[in-house]
Parts: structure tokens; C-alpha cells; sequence
């Protein structure tokens, strides 16, 4: 067997030395040498050249050829050759194969062998950083610990072992402080691969560190018996955990807090004191949100699901503890729940009734020349309306104590002839402004309605048909912040709905010739999909909590 020369070893043995150091295949050294060396021949012979070099991975032998491209007619001779010549050199060449030249053995100067040192620092950074990208990249959502390597700005770099991440200041739980050396636990929030290598982000304020915590510290959870379904926190103060058993055997908030509160206090004692109250999630909103506001007492709670809010009436007693210092209790208990919560007292909701039952006796006294007890009778019966009174099953109203089938009757025509008087006014206003007979004599749409679009510049048919349903209906959009603002719609104190508001326009559309009948019918069953689509997922979001 030939004798290898020692320096041709020894560069084999040092390729593997830093892979074996850099963690990283030595395959990869070996191709940096190889685009080292190349890089030189080609700082010797012409940057134009296609040079190639090898390095025999068992004797570190190494050789260097100039390869070119056979083709029909040669325009670049620095990389092309004709077929003739390039059979003179490979007798089976064709259009298309690459022919080799083999190059002379060189020997390289100290700049040649900087260049390979560059060379083969980069593409070792290079597969550091893949490596380090591919190993903490399904890493994301786990909890990860470390060693704090130094402080930037406020912000914590940490060693984590092959690699390093950082915890953003506005990541840290307040009033923490890390210096150099000491051990940290956080949540692998993100994992991105950027122009400088892979950046891993941390954090010990997202709700999903708390979560992972208790999934250590609770066999039940990590075993799936028991499920976190929200989380809601103010880091380093407060916060609030919902969970859920599968196993009716096994009590969710007890298994969270352990023996002793063995548990819960294990949590407790990494987040710096925060303090933590574990609620039993319910499937039923208004019984998960009197959950939520505990250590408070809730006297009723009435949802309004278009708004997605929750109005929730303590006792005045409970008022501040409901609330919370700065409001903590109520902004976490929204937070937990997903829903925007008002909260009053009993006395306060008391006197908004007593105010609503006033305004409304009111109407009912002045516009069915009735007396204050008949005016009573019928809003504590749940009459709002003059219309509800006018054209309502005689029935409904005879029910009532003291109302005789006569009394009825008069009661109905009455409210009749005070709206027929108030739709007169109104007709006579909107003309007044110039509203177009078009729009006037519009199916669907009362004088008042008209009397609303005509104050609001709208008093043609064309006006009206390039409304939108929610201009008309009003409803809610949710905004940067998350939170939902309220439309006002220019007929939602009439109780348009948004299904009445888009047929009323796209009739209107019809009248004008913009669209067919057709067309009309298949854009209602269009926009009947798309809301039950959304009522699909508002149900798979609210089924995942």
C-alpha cells in the first residue's frame, strides 16, 4: 500500500477536529476546502475559468480540473467547447457533456491559505446556524432553561446550550433581575431564521409559559386527563387559569393546586410571587364568567351576543372586590372569558330599570291619552312599543288584570291612530326635505325611516341602493386593539335587522336595473353561507375555548 504524505492526513484529521467540535457534519469541511482551493486556482489562472477541485475523502489526495461545456458554436471560451475539440480531449464528448482538463499541482501562498480559512469559517457559521435553526425550530411552545450569558439594553441573552436566545425586557416579569450566570427557565416563543442566523425569542410573560408550567407540575394535565382551556395574566401580579376535567372522578382545581397547595405554589414561586386563581371552565358562558369574577359574588348577568358582551350585576357591597385593585379582577376575568364585561350594582341597575320603566309609562301616557296605572300595567306586561300595543293579539292584552275585552280595543285604536298621526307628520317632513317619491313610496321603508336616511343626505332611490346592510342595520367590527366597536346604523333604532337592511337594497337594485332578480337571489344565498360558515367557526373557536 502507497504511503500517504502526512500533511494530506493531517488536513483530513483537522476537518474532522472542527466538525467534531462545531457539531456539524464533516462532509461540510471538506466541501469548504475544496471551494477554498478552487477560489485560489482560480485567483491564478482567471476568475472566468469553471475550476473545480477535489479532495479524496480517504487519502486527502488532492486534484483540480477546468471543466467545460461541449456545444455547437463556442461563446464563451472560458467555459464552452466545441465538439471537435472536445473530442480531441474525450472521444465519446456530445452536445451538452462537461469535459475536464486536469490542472497542474499548485502550491498555495499564505493569502491563498487566508482565503481558505475565510472560506471554511463561513460555511462552518453557515451550518451552525441551519443546525441551530432545525433544532429549535419544533421547539416552539416548549418551556427551555439556561444559563444568563449577558444583558443588552435591558434585554437578558441566555446560553441555551448550542446556541443562544434572547428574552426581550418587555418579555420579563416586572421587577426581575438576572445577572450574569444565574439560571432561567422561559417559553420558546418564536423561532425565526433571519439575515443574521437563527433567532430564538423568549418569554416569561406569555399565558402559554404559565400553561406549560402547570403541564409539568400536574401529572393530570400532561397526561390529558385535565385540559387548560384559558389563561389570562397581568405577569408578576395576578392572573387566571380555566380548566376542565374529563374524568369525573378527578377535580380539576383540586389536582392544579396539590397537596397543601404543593403544586400551585411550585408555579407560583417561578413566576415571582404571582398570584393565581385556578376557576373551573363551564361551557356555559354567563356560569364560566361568574367563575372568572371570584373571589366576588354575581347577582345576574345578561349577555348580548352581537356585541360580545356580558353585563354582570354584583351586590354594592361586592362592587370593589368585583373590579379588582385598578381593575385586575374584571380585565382578567375578560380576558379569560373572551367577552367585554359592564359591571353594575344592584342599586345602580335598580335605578336604570326605574328610569327605562318611567320613559316608557311616559310614551304610553301621552300617546294613548292613557292614566299612569294603565300606562304601568302595560310596560310591566313588557310592552315597549306603540306598535306592539297596536297591532298585537287582542288576547295579550285582555290577559292583563283589569283589561276587559272593550278596553282592549280602545287601547289598539288608540295606538293606531297615534301612529297613523306620526307617520302623517313624518311623510310631511321628508317631503319638506326634498325626498323623492321614489324613495317615498319604497316598500319596506315607514316616513320615519325616511324622515333617519333623508337626515342623513340619503333621499333618492339610487342614494338608498348604494348603502351598505350595516350602514343600515349597524352592527360591529372588531378593531386593532381586538376589541369590538359598535356601528350605529342609520334604522337600528327601528330594529332593521341586517338580513331585512341588504334585501331592502338589493330590491332597491333590482327597481334600478343595477341587478337581476337572479343575480339578487343568488347574492342573499351567498351571504346566507358565508354566516353560517362564521357561525361554524364562532362554534369551533368557542368548543376550543
Amino acid at each position: 500500500m502507497a504511503t500517504v504524505a502526512a500533511n494530506k492526513l493531517e488536513l483530513l484529521q483537522i476537518a474532522d477536529a472542527v466538525a467534531r467540535e462545531k457539531m456539524i457534519d464533516p462532509g461540510l469541511v471538506i466541501e469548504a476546502l475544496e471551494e477554498s482551493y478552487a477560489r485560489a486556482a482560480k485567483a491564478r489562472y482567471g476568475a472566468d475559468y469553471d475550476i473545480r477541485a477535489h479532495i479524496d475523502r480517504k487519502s486527502g489526495e488532492l486534484t483540480m480540473e477546468r471543466v467545460r461545456t461541449v456545444v455547437e458554436e463556442v461563446e464563451d471560451h472560458f467555459t464552452e467547447v466545441d465538439l471537435e475539440d472536445g473530442r480531441e480531449i474525450d472521444p465519446n464528448a456530445e452536445i451538452g457533456t462537461e469535459i475536464s482538463d486536469p490542472l497542474p499541482h499548485m502550491d498555495f501562498s499564505r493569502i491563498g491559505a487566508q482565503s481558505a480559512k475565510q472560506v471554511i469559517m463561513q460555511r462552518v457559521r453557515e451550518a451552525e446556524r441551519e443546525r441551530q435553526y432545525e433544532e429549535f425550530k419544533d421547539r416552539k411552545g416548549q418551556i427551555i432553561n439556561g444559563l444568563v450569558k449577558r444583558t443588552e439594553y435591558g434585554n437578558v441573552i441566555v446560553d441555551v446550550g448550542r446556541g443562544e436566545a434572547m428574552l426581550r425586557r418587555d418579555q420579563l416579569i416586572q421587577r426581575e433581575a438576572f445577572r450574569n450566570g444565574d439560571r432561567i427557565r422561559a417559553y420558546i416563543k418564536d423561532v425565526r431564521l433571519e439575515q443574521r442566523g437563527p433567532q430564538i425569542f423568549l418569554s416569561r410573560t406569555a399565558p402559554e409559559f404559565m400553561a406549560e408550567l402547570f403541564k409539568m407540575e400536574v401529572p393530570e394535565i400532561y397526561d390529558g386527563v385535565i385540559e387548560i382551556k384559558a389563561v389570562a395574566r397581568d405577569p408578576g401580579s395576578r392572573a387566571k387559569i380555566g380548566v376542565i376535567s374529563y374524568d369525573s372522578g378527578v377535580d380539576p382545581v383540586g389536582a392544579c393546586v396539590g397537596m397543601r397547595g404543593s403544586r400551585v405554589q411550585a408555579v407560583v414561586n417561578e413566576l415571582n410571587g404571582e398570584k393565581i386563581d385556578i376557576i373551573p371552565w363551564n361551557e356555559d358562558a354567563p356560569t364560566f364568567l361568574v367563575n372568572a369574577l371570584q373571589p366576588a359574588e354575581v347577582s345576574k348577568v345578561v349577555m348580548d351576543d352581537d356585541a360580545g358582551r356580558i353585563e354582570v350585576v354584583v351586590p354594592d357591597e361586592q362592587l370593589s372586590l368585583a373590579i379588582g385593585r385598578r381593575g385586575q379582577n374584571v380585565r382578567l376575568a375578560s380576558q379569560l372569558t373572551g367577552w367585554d364585561i359592564d359591571i353594575l350594582t344592584e342599586e345602580a341597575e335598580s335605578e336604570r330599570r326605574q328610569a327605562e320603566f318611567a320613559v316608557r309609562s311616559k310614551l304610553f301616557m301621552d300617546a294613548l291619552d292613557a292614566d299612569e296605572m294603565v300606562a304601568q300595567l302595560l310596560v310591566s306586561e313588557g310592552f315597549t312599543s306603540l306598535e306592539e300595543v297596536a297591532y298585537v293579539e287582542l288576547d295579550e292584552l285582555t290577559v292583563i288584570d283589569g283589561f276587559d275585552e272593550e278596553t282592549a280595543e280602545e287601547l289598539q285604536a288608540r295606538a293606531r291612530e297615534s301612529l297613523d298621526k306620526m307617520r302623517a307628520i313624518a311623510e310631511e317632513r321628508a317631503r319638506a326635505m326634498g325626498v323623492e317619491d321614489e324613495l317615498m313610496n319604497f316598500e319596506g321603508l315607514t316616513p320615519q325611516m325616511i324622515v333617519a336616511l333623508a337626515n342623513d343626505g340619503i333621499k333618492t332611490l339610487e342614494e338608498f341602493a348604494q348603502c351598505a346592510d350595516w350602514e343600515l342595520a349597524g352592527g360591529y367590527t372588531t378593531g386593532a386593539d381586538g376589541k369590538r366597536v359598535k356601528d350605529e346604523g342609520l334604522l337600528e333604532k327601528f330594529d332593521v335587522s341586517l338580513e331585512e337592511a341588504q334585501e331592502m337594497v338589493l330590491t332597491a337594485r333590482v327597481l334600478l336595473g343595477y341587478i337581476t332578480v337572479e343575480e339578487m337571489v343568488a347574492m342573499q344565498q351567498a351571504s346566507n353561507e358565508e354566516a353560517d360558515g362564521e357561525e361554524g367557526d364562532d362554534a369551533e373557536e368557542a368548543a376550543e375555548g
